[in-house]
């Protein structure tokens, strides 16, 4: 596939995944909060839609989240925008040369990534940031597409545990993922060999940049810089 070709096939994908009512109590949850809004935004027109991934299709790293916050990217349509969480992980991003700004604000705010793709596992926002395994399930064909669309990815970051296990039976239909299967823990590093026709993957875990995880300093902005960095280098961006 020539590099147009899996540009226009990727953003097909996310015109796909922007339409997408699969999932009852996600539509329900998502509709309802745009409709009613949070004070603070009563001026904006919510997205209220599932949200596409976030970067180029061309992108040497992908960072895997969890689901779209319900008055973060369920109201600006672009991944970890316009919340406490995306604040901090563009902050990071941009330290170590990622993005092009440190703040996300809005999807026509500028911001540029750097080799870079944003993907979640869930793309609607759920109810408490609880997705049930069968919404992640229902979801999971959205991430082994993009994944195979992506085939310039030498690296995957991947905040939080629900997303690491979400991301390991999707990276198992290239790669080959260890039995038993590889825990989740920040700095978890783990090189996976591909079945066929693809490079290695490394396969890197890292605390989710959750209001709860850094308001307590679990998940402090050096240690999410130091997974970022590492990641990059072995996807070998920068190079």
């Amino acid at each position: 596939m020539t590099a147009p070709e899996r540009a226009r096939a990727v953003a097909a994908l996310d015109a796909e995944i922007a339409d997408c009512r699969a999932c009852p109590r996600l539509v329900a949850w998502r509709e309802q909060v745009a409709a009613e809004k949070r004070a603070a935004f009563r001026d904006w027109t919510y997205w209220g839609r599932p949200v596409p991934g976030f970067g180029p299709a061309d992108a040497r790293l992908l960072v895997v989240g969890l689901a779209p916050a319900a008055h973060g990217a369920n109201r600006t349509g672009r991944m970890f925008t316009g919340d406490r969480s995306g604040d901090v992980l563009f902050a990071a991003m941009h330290a170590v040369g990622l993005a092009s700004q440190p703040t996300a604000t809005a999807a026509d705010d500028g911001l540029e990534l750097f080799g870079v793709r944003i993907v979640a596992p869930v793309r609607c926002a759920p109810p408490a940031n609880k997705p049930t395994p069968a919404e992640r399930d229902t979801c999971r064909p959205f991430l082994e597409r993009e994944l195979g669309l992506l085939d310039d990815a030498r690296a995957v970051v991947v905040l939080g545990g629900f997303g690491w296990q979400a991301l390991l039976p999707v990276l198992d239909d290239g790669w080959v993922v260890p039995r038993p299967r590889p825990t989740f823990s920040h700095g978890a590093h783990v090189t996976l060999e591909a079945r066929e026709g693809r490079p290695p993957m490394q396969l890197f875990g890292c605390y989710h940049v959750s209001q709860q995880n850094t308001f307590t300093g679990r998940l402090t902005p050096a240690m999410l810089e130091e997974v970022l960095a590492r990641a990059a280098g072995a996807a070998g961006l920068g190079q």
